[in-house]
């Protein structure tokens, strides 16, 4: 064996065992349910399952069309939670980040970051539960307040249900954007700042044409983290609403998950939702990416 190949043979020992994972926990999976959601499988054993047939696209077919309209009610919510999350949270924890990397608050930076953080280290059903007693049951804190203010307010927020979870969604993961941007901005050489202040650069001239630049290639990596996150939504709004009132605030994951487990189950529906999740979220993904490039600069 020449030095070549063993060479080849050493990258090839060394990457299989990741490899093997990688086919048993994410490839095998995701192939397997989109090929059970092309059949009409109930229940009891899969393989050997002499009732188990091959019926295409019925599954998508019934999940586009059926009456209700749970699959676009469900999609509608995870779009306000992708848009609250690429367009809230980014934005909102980029300016934080921003004002603690450049010590405009001169006392209490620690404080405000590990209290902006907090959050993340809350598990969500804790979030959820909590947030149920605020928010959402009929004598809140919430509804209370909005009583002694508006009366027939409360009757409009009802209408809206998903506002609150929205809310607490934005509360809850801006802390993780913060830091993502807080320690890319520590990288940037603050020679490069300090000559900026020197030339009479201001702090909206840093904003825009050193800290901007500098973060797109970071910007897009999260705004991809967050259409991912925002598609998979499940434990918050589980434990805070269980997608109700009257399905308002359902999103695709709680669909599939009572689709699979709740009433009369319907695996290949649940499996069918999952697949249009990953493609949803391939779509998203490439947008941003695409429009990253369009009309971000380079990171420094």
């Amino acid at each position: 064996m020449t030095a070549k190949s063993e060479r080849r043979f050493s990258y090839a020992l060394l990457v299989l065992p990741a490899v093997l994972i990688y086919l048993a926990v994410v490839a095998f999976p995701t192939i397997f349910s989109i090929l059970l959601s092309l059949t009409n499988y109930n229940g009891g054993k899969i393989f050997g399952n002499p009732n188990i047939k091959f019926v295409g696209f019925n599954s998508y077919i019934w999940m586009f069309t059926e009456p209700t309209g749970n699959f676009y009610s469900s999609l509608k919510n995870n779009m306000y939670i992708v848009a609250v999350s690429v367009f809230g949270q980014i934005p909102l924890g980029f300016i934080l980040a921003y004002i603690l990397s450049r010590k405009l608050i001169k006392r209490g930076t620690t404080f405000f970051q590990t209290m902006i953080f907090l959050p993340n280290v809350i598990s969500p059903i804790i979030i959820g539960v909590l947030f149920k007693a605020f928010f959402v049951s009929p004598h809140s804190v919430y509804m209370e307040l909005v009583r002694l203010i508006d009366p027939e307010a409360v009757f409009t927020i009802g209408a809206r249900p998903m506002i609150p979870v929205l809310i607490v969604i934005l509360w809850m993961f801006t802390g993780f954007y913060m830091i993502i941007f807080l320690a890319n901005m520590q990288r940037i050489d603050p020679a490069i700042i300090e000559a900026a202040r020197i030339d009479g650069a201001n702090e909206s001239t840093i904003l825009f044409n050193i800290m901007l630049p500098a973060m797109t290639g970071v910007i897009i990596t999260c705004s991809i983290l967050a259409i991912s996150g925002s598609l998979r939504t499940f434990d918050l709004i589980y434990a805070m609403t269980m997608g109700g009132p009257a399905g308002q605030t359902r999103v695709l994951s709680l669909f599939m998950y009572q689709s699979a487990f709740q009433g009369a189950a319907n695996y290949p529906l649940a499996n069918a939702i999952s697949t249009v999740m990953v493609l949803i979220s391939i779509v998203l993904i490439i947008v941003t990416r695409q429009m990253g490039k369009i009309f971000g600069g380079k990171e420094e």
